[in-house]
């Protein structure tokens, strides 16, 4: 996201640049402050203030605007995803986490696009067979996003400020022990949330993974045989662990 915001915001400042260049430049069109037309002088007095205006507006609303949050609810694809894991940086607990979870977003995306392609080459995409992959592998990848979302929430509703200033015992003469430890506790829920999730989309990206293996293999496939493959059968009791857990 900082990194976009400089691009525009060098973008914009050379295009002004360049604009009022070309506006002033003798050899162009040759527009004056103090030339001998008052029409001259008046338009070139109307673009200094409107570059002006520009400048200001265009570089105030780039460094300050934090531009629309991702509703977190409204995630249902990697793009959304993406932009909703980019917006929680800058808890230092858990950068490093958002950077692996993206990551494992890219991964999953790419296996994912590899399985569709080679399930077309197999199956017809009016099969049965075809049905039956495809359903569970968006099964399968909307509990990754679901995972990814509450990962989120526990991220935005962790006090890094408070978690900092426990590691730095900073508060230690200010409470209690016991209220100390209490506090740490809780953090290290937090964390440990965090951190078996990422480890649960990992374990089902290697299903992905086994799974892209399978279909490779696939010459031909008789009708129910796919149900009991053991990537599905998995995949089936992967879902249905999940669906438990939410209960």
């Amino acid at each position: 996201m900082i990194k976009d915001n400089l691009y525009k915001l060098i973008g914009l400042n050379a295009g002004i640049a360049i604009l009022n260049i070309a506006l002033f430049s003798p050899g162009l069109f040759n527009i004056s402050l103090s030339g001998p037309s008052t029409f001259g002088t008046a338009v070139g007095l109307t673009t200094v203030l409107m570059s002006l205006c520009m400048f200001i507006y265009g570089n105030y609303k780039l460094i300050f605007s934090k531009g629309e949050k991702v509703q977190i609810d409204s995630i249902t694809n990697a793009q959304e995803c993406i932009a909703a894991l980019k917006q929680e940086y800058g808890k230092q607990t858990f950068d490093n986490d958002i950077t692996t979870l993206l990551e494992q977003v890219d991964r999953l995306t790419k296996k994912k696009e590899k399985i569709m392609e080679i399930l077309l080459q197999k199956f017809s995409i009016l099969s049965s067979g075809y049905d039956k992959y495809n359903w569970a592998i968006l099964d399968v990848e909307m509990l990754f996003y679901n995972n990814i979302k509450s990962i989120i929430n526990k991220i935005d509703a962790f006090d890094e400020e408070d978690y900092q200033k426990i590691r730095e015992q900073n508060q230690t003469e200010k409470f209690s022990s016991g209220i100390m430890n209490s506090k740490a506790s809780i953090y290290n829920e937090y964390t440990s949330f965090v951190k078996n999730a990422i480890e649960d989309n990992e374990k089902i990206i290697i299903k992905f993974d086994e799974l892209l293996l399978e279909i490779s293999k696939i010459d031909s496939m008789k009708e129910g045989e796919i149900n009991n493959t053991n990537e599905i059968k998995q995949m089936d009791e992967l879902i249905k662990k999940s669906k438990v857990n939410r209960s």
